[in-house]
């Protein structure tokens, strides 16, 4: 009855997009999967909440491993939080451009927050030095023995430079964990990709679960469209991006339609990140797709000749331009100091590539708001126009249909999504393929049971033996029955045949027999009852073969059936039956049968 089962607990991303942090244990095993922070809040939901995992002190004992899908900080956020401040000293584990780019990003943060905002509970620079010395980089389809039981394995997800699936195994349990993914390739990614692994849980990301997205191209044209009519006018546009990722995608698109059109209006980069990228863009080339490795050797194609850098003066220079400012939600940073200069023209525009989680600006003026509270009591009118596109780089419903068609899971769980649209993916997933499909709330705990399958090498005796004996050729398909022993030797099983067992175990073969008694009233001497019996059993049994012996026994096939009397009433017989253990099913069949009597009128 103790099956045993994977147990799945989100601390953060459970019907929730932000603060990605996913605990697994499977086969005596505790991974953590992400490490995000939220970027809605800056009070104590913006980390996960760790003391789920232990009270007090470190979660080095309490975790096998931490694995880490990409740089994105709701994914890699709370990482030097958990490390240095809460404690973990075990392995963690990501690709090689996520461990180059992530500490870039954190320390990007941490001065945002620290330095500009002045938090003080808050991990410091040296913090994050020290958490990426417990870093172990991965290589995408190796497999990586993380002890004697544990090993994972990285897939390419697409999503962002560096971004990886994980497949996780211990024994013969298995979970995948997709990250974020984008199922179709685009302009500088390709598109993710995982083998038939038949886990028996995957857990996917839901951002877009229900939106299945219209073409690309009718969206980049859209993009250019808004974009050039706004410059027409003198506007200025504002872009805001994170650093790597969607801002490479679309400065690939602006630079070539500006070539094309012969566009003067200058575009600009802002943030020293950019240069970082494109050199990390550069280094990792082979995480990108073909077309750019092409081209790559002719020309970097994030070296751009339109897109300049952008220094802060320019905000207020006069005439139109685009700007791509960090970050991406405008929750912070050089496109929040952007927006608020520009927020009051209605000839300029914003738009938005992607996500922005509840809290931020973003979020509140796709919503429509028109007055936002800025700190210190100001109000900000926003005269601009929003436009809100989607070039976020992750699976729709068709895309993450397609992840599951792959690698056909026994199981599906829901993280990174809201509930709603949770729930409807939800149905279509459990009417499609007709496997159970979770979504637990941040703090509550999915268990799946998984059957694992135990692996015994057959002799070749037995299976031979089991080939002479006739009968239908063995289908793979169905399961067939072996009459063997079992034995077990170190940490591997074999079934031999019996003799083969005896002679490698040197042991003495020994003949089980079961007996049983049945009383019977039958008014006849003890030699007419055994043929009365005889009688009967060959009426009834047809197809065995049944003998009545000179010695006074009847016998159906290796079962022993005598008669005597009852030293006190000579009219009830005992009837003594025996036989092997082989026959138990026959033997049991017969005792109940022979417990009913014999009919009247046998001779």
């Amino acid at each position: 009855d103790n099956m045993p089962e994977i147990k799945v607990t989100p601390l953060g991303a459970g019907q929730d997009v932000g603060r990605s942090c996913i605990l697994v244990s499977i086969g005596g095993k505790n991974i953590m999967l992400d490490c995000g922070m939220h970027m809605g809040y800056n009070d104590d939901r913006r980390f996960p909440d760790f003391s789920y995992i232990t009270q007090n002190g470190r979660l080095t004992e309490f975790l096998d491993c931490v694995i880490i899908s990409h740089f994105h900080l709701d994914h890699c956020g709370a990482l030097p939080f958990m490390s240095e401040m809460v404690g973990y000293d075990g392995p963690i584990y990501m690709t090689h451009p996520t461990k180059a780019i992530c500490p870039i990003l954190l320390e990007d943060f941490r001065k945002i927050t620290v330095d500009k905002k002045g938090e003080t509970n808050f991990f410091t620079s040296q913090m994050i030095k020290d958490c990426m010395k417990k870093v172990v980089p991965l290589n995408l389809h190796q497999t990586v023995q993380v002890d004697d039981e544990l090993e994972i394995k990285a897939y390419y997800a697409g999503h962002v430079l560096g971004a990886a699936m994980v497949h996780i195994k211990v024994g013969s349990e298995s979970v995948v964990y997709t990250g974020d993914y984008n199922m179709t390739p685009d302009r500088h990614l390709g598109a993710a990709w995982i083998d038939k692994c038949r886990p028996d849980l995957l857990i996917s990301e839901s951002t877009y679960a229900t939106t299945i997205r219209d073409s690309k191209r009718c969206r980049e044209r859209d993009f250019l469209k808004k974009v050039h009519e706004s410059i027409e006018r003198g506007g200025k546009v504002l872009i805001p991006v994170f650093a790597l990722g969607r801002a490479q995608e679309l400065c690939i698109l602006l630079e070539t339609f500006w070539e094309r059109m012969n566009l003067k209006a200058p575009i600009y980069f802002s943030t020293g990140l950019t240069e970082k990228a494109n050199h990390y863009y550069k280094l990792f080339i082979t995480w990108t797709n073909q077309k750019i490795r092409k081209t790559f050797v002719q020309r970097n194609m994030f070296e751009f000749k339109h897109i300049k850098a952008f220094d802060r003066s320019y905000a207020d220079n006069p005439g139109p331009m685009v700007v791509f400012a960090t970050p991406g939600m405008l929750h912070a940073g050089q496109s929040l100091q952007i927006f608020k200069k520009w927020a009051g023209n209605e000839k300029n525009m914003v738009i938005m590539p992607g996500y922005c989680v509840q809290g931020t600006i973003g979020h509140k003026i796709l919503n429509g708001q028109r007055k936002l509270e800025m700190e210190g009591r100001s109000t900000l009118d926003v005269k601009l126009q929003v436009e809100y596109m989607s070039f976020s780089a992750h699976a729709d419903a068709k895309g993450i249909m397609q992840l599951i068609r792959m690698a056909e899971p026994r199981n599906m769980l829901l993280v990174h999504g809201e509930a709603v649209k949770m729930e409807f993916l939800k149905g279509k997933i459990e009417q499609e393929f007709s496997i159970d499909c979770h979504m637990p709330a941040n703090g509550e705990t999915v268990a799946v049971t998984t059957n694992p399958s135990v692996p015994v090498d057959i002799s070749l005796n037995l299976l031979k033996r089991e080939m002479a004996l006739g009968g239908p050729l063995p289908d793979p398909k169905k399961p067939r029955t072996m009459h063997g022993t079992l034995i077990m030797k170190e940490n591997s099983l074999k079934l031999v045949s019996s003799e083969q067992a005896l002679k490698e175990l040197g042991l003495n073969e020994h003949q089980l027999r079961f007996t049983c008694r049945v009383q019977l009233q039958d008014p006849h001497s003890d030699s007419d009852t055994l043929h009365r019996i005889y009688t009967h059993l060959k009426s009834v049994l047809k197809g065995y073969t049944i003998q009545h012996l000179p010695d006074g026994t009847v016998m159906v096939e290796s079962i022993v059936i005598k008669v005597s009397s009852c030293a006190e009433d000579a009219n009830t017989k005992v009837l003594l039956l025996s036989w092997s253990y082989q026959d138990e099913d026959l033997g049991s069949f017969l005792s109940t049968l022979l417990k009913k009597g014999l009919p009247s009128g046998l001779c």
